[in-house]
């Protein structure tokens, strides 16, 4: 029984600096060696100042700023994820029909205006950083008109930021917002 007792002990010793000491550092060494930026948080820099990151979508209000789809957990990196409201949950139809109005008003468009979906509906996540082509498009009219730029200008900053599929079949062709807003910013300043 001491035997068995001690045998139990070593396993658990062992295992614990295996999983959870040397993996967890070899992985991670690894990840620094050859996925740096990645490894980092895919951290963005404007001259010289941390501006977000890649991977995680910010709050973009004003109406010379692509925006991102809605997030249940207002951008917060802590309480992110879905709402887990159901497809016949009162408060998702809700909170639906606001993003719908708020979309609509932004843009002078009638009530029954169709709208890219991923402008209504939050991700998963709550912090989906990027949106569909269709719902940079969207934007560019209004964008354009902020900012004093002719559409076709910010039409074509906006198709040099659409990403394909990853490998070119994962997933669709996506715009980062916060990449996208940083292109805006240097090639089309905001007036006063």
């Amino acid at each position: 029984m001491l035997k068995l007792i001690r045998q139990s002990v070593l396993q658990t010793v062992l295992w614990t600096i295996v999983t959870g000491i040397a993996y967890p550092l070899a992985i991670t060494v690894i990840a620094r060696v050859a996925f740096r930026p990645q490894a980092a948080g895919s951290l963005v820099w404007r001259d010289g100042k941390l501006v977000g990151s890649a991977l995680i979508a910010q709050q973009f209000t004003g109406k010379g700023y692509f925006w991102p789809r809605p997030s249940a957990g207002t951008y917060a990196t802590v309480p992110s994820a879905a709402s887990n409201y159901g497809p016949t949950s009162a408060a998702l139809q809700t909170n639906v029909d606001n993003n719908l109005k708020a979309l609509r008003d932004a843009h002078g468009l009638p009530a029954d205006a169709p709208v890219p979906a991923d402008l209504v509906y939050a991700s998963a996540s709550g912090v989906d950083p990027e949106i569909s082509p269709a719902a940079a498009r969207f934007q560019v009219a209004r964008v354009a008109a902020a900012r004093g730029v002719p559409v076709a200008q910010v039409s074509q900053l906006v198709d040099r930021f659409v990403q394909p599929p990853q490998w070119g079949v994962f997933g669709q062709a996506r715009v980062n917002v916060l990449r996208l807003n940083l292109a805006l910013d240097r090639e089309f300043p905001a007036k006063g």
